[in-house]
């Protein structure tokens, strides 16, 4: 009955601090008032904070045997939505909103750190403790962490997303490959502006620039094995001035997505490779900026098990769900590149959170922050 009450108690000062923060985003590397926060209840609950550069905050417990060293992690960044709705905590800085769910990965994070506080006798392995800037830019705040050597003496890394892709009620996640990379790219083509009506004496970079777009997505088709999922979409062109002039360049911006670093590599060089062809071709010139951003997130199978092993026994049966990866992108992935770990989704969809995440109107369900504690301390109280 102890450990019941003390989650509900944890669980309603989750569901404040969440709310607090919820009312107070703060953008990528801006977030000097969140990190205030965090540290002054970090401070509060006696837990030594580490020094990295703010305003991510590290803090560390030492375990009663030390052998082991496990990090837990939260992102803390806000997103530059306006925000819409009538939640009595909506965001008071217009422009930006946790639309993402961070705020409810870093009240969950805080709420394991008081549990830590006050339970330090029942936990085996040291704790560092990962509130973590900048996840949503790149470069990005687990980069920046990772290359300080937040995780040189960690042996293991779990993190959550609160999910709204997969139903309330469901906690989930895969063994291996489970989001993908983010890259992006622009491509400037030039040609030989003129008049539309005397096209022969141009070098049309709309028309190349159509070539390239339809090409593209041959490299899908085409270049990569058909069980090797990747993406590649044009989201932005920018060319012309008038109906009636053909420009001298057309620019694209995209982005790229892939499971696997091997996959990740060939799109970029048959980006490139396509591009200087078929510019070539029409007697243009393409330049391509490939901009690399977060590696695919790959869950190491041992403790992705383990995880499984105790969602399976500490929630009901029906709880665990084994994921399909989704070609999102998610810094974690940077930790994952250095020391084994897993990273799980905590599902929420359904009628309290109707909206996809980064919708202007995305919200939380506070329903499944108790089982995002849970997991969180079970894993805390069964690492060895």
């Amino acid at each position: 009955m102890q450990s019941v009450s003390l989650l509900e108690t944890l669980t309603l000062q989750a569901i404040d601090d969440r709310r607090y923060l919820h009312k107070h985003p703060e953008l990528s590397g801006k977030e000097y008032e969140t990190y205030k926060f965090i540290r002054s209840r970090l401070e509060d609950l006696n837990i030594e904070i580490l020094d990295y550069q703010p305003p991510s905050v590290v803090g560390y417990i030492k375990g009663t045997n030390g052998d082991k060293t496990i990090a837990l992690r939260a992102d803390i960044d806000a997103l530059p939505v306006v925000e819409e709705g009538e939640k009595p905590y909506l965001s008071k800085f217009p422009g930006v909103a946790h639309v993402c769910g961070h705020d409810g990965h870093t009240a969950i994070l805080l709420a394991v750190s008081e549990w830590l506080s006050k339970n330090r006798d029942r936990v085996e392995p040291n704790v560092v403790l990962i509130f973590q800037s900048s996840e949503e830019i790149t470069p990005s705040g687990a980069e920046a962490l990772v290359k300080q050597g937040v995780l040189e003496n960690v042996d293991s890394i779990f993190g959550i997303h609160l999910w709204q892709g997969i139903k309330k009620g469901k906690i989930g996640l895969a063994h291996g490959p489970m989001m993908a990379s983010a890259d992006d790219f622009e491509i400037m083509i030039e040609g030989f502006g003129g008049h539309g009506s005397m096209p022969h004496e141009t070098v049309d970079p709309i028309y190349v620039a159509t070539h390239v777009i339809q090409s593209l997505q041959g490299i899908i088709s085409r270049s990569l094995n058909p069980i090797h999922p990747g993406v590649i979409s044009v989201g932005k062109i920018e060319a012309g001035t008038t109906y009636n002039i053909i420009p001298n360049s057309v620019k694209l911006s995209g982005t790229v997505r892939a499971l696997t670093l091997n996959t990740v590599n060939t799109l970029r060089h048959q980006i490139v490779q396509i591009t200087d062809g078929i510019c070539s071709a029409f007697n243009a010139k393409g330049q391509v900026d490939y901009i690399l951003g977060t590696p695919p997130l790959v869950n190491d199978p041992n403790e992705s098990r383990f995880v499984e092993s105790i969602i399976r026994a500490s929630f009901d049966e029906d709880v665990f769900e084994l994921v399909d990866p989704v070609m999102g992108g998610e810094d974690f992935s940077h930790y994952l590149l250095e020391k084994p770990g897993a990273f799980m989704f905590v599902g929420m969809g359904g009628e309290k959170s109707i909206y996809p995440h980064h919708h202007p109107k995305f919200d939380i369900d506070e329903d499944v922050i108790p089982d995002a504690i849970k997991l969180f301390i079970e894993i805390l109280k069964n690492y060895k």
